[in-house]
């Protein structure tokens, strides 16, 4: 029986213990123009775990679907804050 376990376990693809990915939204400040969203874009992709991240220049809000072992909300105010736009989690929620 543990042979037959462990064969099952065995075969399992990795993505099957990974965690259910996250989204969070977070109000970006400093937003002049649409190419800001391009540089906001590519800091939060920059941060481990990301898996996507879309910027609306118009409601100045990032989305960004994440791995929340890999990373969490404060890193990502941190990565857009640190490209010049600091940001903040949008009502302070963030979703699965």
């Amino acid at each position: 029986m543990r042979k037959l376990f462990a064969a099952l376990l065995i075969g399992l693809p990795v993505s099957t213990f990974a965690a259910v990915p996250q989204t969070t939204v977070l109000d970006v400040r400093n937003m002049t123009c649409s190419m800001c969203s391009v540089t906001i874009r590519k800091a939060l992709e920059k941060v481990p775990g990301v898996i996507d991240a879309k910027v609306d220049y118009d409601h100045k809000t990032a989305t960004v679907k994440y791995d929340g072992d890999k990373t969490n909300p404060p890193a990502l105010v941190k990565a857009t804050t640190n490209a010049g736009f600091p940001s903040t989690v949008h009502g302070g929620a963030q979703k699965p």
